[in-house]
């Protein structure tokens, strides 16, 4: 058997020639895709304007490399299978026959429609981390809410657009009647998705309504923490210990919230207890210097109180209350810890001791 012979023996339909273009042009097709992927890269690139630096290349090429790889895998595929045919058992020939012709067209329509949706889902999240960067250079916190927000809506209505899409062309169903079904089954979906329903209809609430904004720190429900994102379904709260705490957004909306972003100043009250042999004289003085402290110190305003109050069980108490001049919890809790400081500075300068719990047993002798 010769050369010639050889390759034009048929199998299944397909002689060996037609096998190994098929197997040639793939192959060949496989070593091509990193250079084509990187030229498909750079030209879709240039679409998002020129003010890029080399983080948001390393970005955009870690977001479309995967997508990118596999949709050219699937176009290398269709150019490669051309060069055979189906065999004849495959093909539809009479009713009641499995068109595996059909199926495998369909097949392919598919994952070339999820992959290229997969592509622009990932070009929004490029968008997205691109506005992100330029939102954390203004002072405003809104546009920090907004971007996700607008992004995760972008990709909804994109997949939802791809599942409608899928559905007329590769299933061939009637999206008109499936709309005018909906209308029946519209109800029985409200219902079960009812809880859905109600988060999402409470961030369109937070949003319009701006009880807070990303990066404020509120107390909702017993936690505490800083506002990192707002969803369509939940809120996340990164709580000090760094712990997220999701919280559904119809909780948040029917529940009392406290901003503790909103407020101008962060107070802070606290007892020390003297022990029972300082002297009046002393409490005086240190009451005075403290008060002073506190009226002077850069981070907080006039409004502070030093007190002398209770009569403990074991200490003489004094109240000290002062605010901080920033909502900031960062800033509160440095200024706190050098107030404190120069607190025990303060009794210690006069020879007086903080007190603590203790009991005192006396002994009869007789």
């Amino acid at each position: 058997m010769d050369t010639i012979e050889f390759l034009n023996f048929e199998f299944l339909g397909n002689s060996l020639k037609q096998y190994f273009s098929f197997i040639i042009t793939f192959g060949l097709g496989l070593v091509l895709i990193i250079p084509i992927k990187s030229i498909i890269i750079k030209i879709l690139f240039k679409f998002f304007g020129k003010d890029h630096d080399n983080k948001d290349t390393v970005k955009f090429k870690d977001l479309l490399n995967k997508p990118l790889q596999y949709f050219l895998i699937l176009i290398i595929f269709y150019f490669s299978i051309s060069f055979i045919s189906m065999p004849d058992f495959m093909v539809y020939n009479q009713e009641g026959d499995v068109n595996y012709s059909n199926i495998f067209s369909k097949c392919y329509n598919l994952f070339l429609l999820t992959i290229l949706f997969w592509v622009i889902t990932r070009s929004i999240d490029f968008v997205g981390y691109k506005l992100k960067i330029k939102a954390l250079k203004t002072e405003s916190k809104v546009d920090d809410q907004l971007i996700p927000f607008t992004i995760d809506l972008a990709k909804v209505i994109v997949i939802v657009l791809a599942f409608v899409i899928i559905l007329g062309d590769v299933f061939e169903v009637d999206i008109t009647a499936l709309v005018a079904g909906l209308g029946i089954g519209g109800v029985a979906f409200a219902l079960a998705s009812k809880e859905s329903l109600e988060n999402l209809l409470g961030s369109f609430t937070i949003f319009f309504d701006k009880p807070f904004t990303v990066g404020d720190i509120v107390t909702l429900g017993g936690v505490t923490g800083i506002v990192e994102k707002v969803g369509f379904r939940s809120t996340r709260i990164r709580t000090f210990d760094k712990s997220i705490v999701t919280v559904p957004n119809k909780n948040i909306i029917s529940t009392e919230l406290d901003n503790l972003g909103a407020r101008p100043v962060r107070r802070v009250k606290f007892n020390i207890g003297l022990t029972y042999n300082t002297s009046v004289d002393n409490i005086k003085s240190i009451v005075a210097d403290i008060q002073n402290l506190i009226d002077n110190h850069p981070m907080t305003n006039q409004d502070g109180r030093v007190r002398f109050l209770n009569f403990g069980a074991s200490s003489l108490d004094i109240m000290v209350l002062y605010y901080v001049d920033s909502p900031d919890w960062e800033v509160l809790i440095d200024a706190q810890q050098k107030i404190n400081y120069e607190i025990i500075d303060i009794v210690n300068k006069y020879k007086c001791e903080f007190a603590f719990p203790s009991t005192s047993v006396y002994i009869e002798k007789n």
